[in-house]
């Protein structure tokens, strides 16, 4: 091999026992940080999130070449796949409120804003349906409830969870569909209580309430998709706590928030007005 590639013998075994070069050793560092971070997010972080973390600890690198690490290593952050179970019964006899949204998600600070839906989780001891609220300046999960039934109840719960862990002031305009959940008495007068003001989307159109089927857009990609059906409903539970609260709220990086996590823009709001 030597004698067809015109080098010596000596030279050959010094290129098989040297060192890696500075480059070559940087890689292997960079590769070890890309594959601990798509790690510690269970698999989730494709390269734009890798590449943010990575500039917070101080890496000069490139987006372009964390996605050609990733690509070689085979590391592809979780694909969603197209399941959709109707959640919205807007043929119903209660009153509508008027459209105070107007797809205008913007929001000044924290609780001014709130959008509400249901979404169906899958599990093969028996249909789930989980309740959320989402705060529209932080992207936060304010308020969530899970359950086997699709009742007012459901959602009620998911309200007084968003509201005892947040107090919000009067005026709070809190947006959803026209289900028959959010439209009932019992949910109205519990907005009332509130001092909140009611926001319903148009019939048929999910663009008005954008920013939460976003979001239940990303868990089923992020959990549900990405793991095997839930075998029971506790089971269920528990990997949505984790991932709501653990995961999403407190630690998963968030493009519309300058890649913060929800909790910590939260945080950092307060920190300024102090």
């Amino acid at each position: 091999m030597c004698q067809v590639l015109h080098v010596s013998r000596s030279g050959y075994y010094k290129w098989r026992t040297a060192a890696p070069s500075g480059r070559q050793q940087r890689k292997e560092k960079l590769t070890q940080r890309i594959t601990w971070h798509y790690d510690d997010s269970l698999f989730r972080y494709g390269s734009p999130r890798i590449y943010n973390e990575l500039l917070k600890e101080g890496w000069v690198v490139s987006e372009r070449t964390v996605s050609f690490i990733m690509r070689e290593k085979g590391l592809r952050s979780c694909m969603s796949r197209k399941f959709r179970v109707t959640t919205t019964d807007s043929n119903h006899e209660w009153p509508i409120a008027p459209n105070e949204l107007q797809q205008d998600f913007s929001a000044t600070r924290p609780n001014e804003k709130w959008v509400a839906d249901i979404t169906y989780i899958p599990c093969r001891q028996g249909k789930l349906y989980l309740a959320s609220i989402l705060d529209l300046y932080t992207k936060q999960i304010v308020g969530w409830q899970l359950s086997d039934h699709m009742t007012t109840d459901l959602v009620l719960d998911a309200l007084k969870q968003a509201y005892t862990a947040k107090k919000p002031e009067k005026g709070l305009i809190h947006h959803s569909d026209r289900g028959s959940q959010y439209a009932s008495k019992a949910y109205r007068e519990q907005l009332s209580t509130y001092q909140m003001k009611a926001s319903m989307s148009r019939r048929g159109n999910c663009y008005d309430n954008a920013c939460i089927e976003a979001f239940h857009s990303i868990l089923k990609r992020e959990l549900i998709y990405c793991n095997p059906k839930f075998k029971t409903k506790q089971e269920a539970y528990e990997q949505l706590y984790r991932y709501l609260e653990f995961f999403y709220n407190r630690k998963r990086s968030n493009s519309t928030l300058g890649y913060m996590s929800p909790l910590r823009f939260e945080q950092l709001y307060y920190e300024k007005i102090a």
